[in-house]
């Protein structure tokens, strides 16, 4: 498998495989192409996830579980813009996000590109702006 010369590089506070799992069950398309995961050796760190490398609606991201001892927050200056196909595809992703999570910005209309628009912030902090266009009727 060929990796994009840029890729969104997500870092987790131990919840890597728990939000790729969520997101490969939401976005069609998608699948976990590889997850190392820490050993034995380190005790604190065994199981939390070194790398992955997975595909949402056939877009290529990576992510890691940070094991620094600092946690480090997730930030709405960084979102992941996702435009979807239909109202079944926003629904589903709009509920399954905002799921544990926050609404940024509730569905909306926003003339004349989107017919519905909505920004949530998932469990773990990971920030999806949603667009369903005007076009997609």
């Amino acid at each position: 498998m060929k990796i994009p010369k840029i890729t969104t590089f997500l870092m987790f506070n131990g919840e890597a495989e728990e939000a790729v799992q969520l997101y490969t069950t939401l976005f069609e398309d998608s699948e976990i192409i590889t997850m190392v995961k820490y050993d034995e050796t380190v005790p604190e760190q065994a199981g939390k996830v070194q790398h992955t490398i997975f595909k949402l609606n056939g877009q290529v991201f990576m992510a890691i579980d940070n094991m620094n001892g600092t946690s480090i927050e997730m930030n709405p200056a960084m979102s992941l813009f996702v435009t979807v196909k239909d109202q079944y595809e926003m629904d589903v992703l709009y509920n399954g996000l905002k799921e544990d999570g926050a609404i940024l910005m509730p569905k909306t209309e926003m003339p004349p590109q989107y017919r519905e628009f909505a920004w949530v912030q998932d469990k773990y902090g990971v920030n999806f702006q949603l667009a369903l266009p005007e076009s997609s009727k």
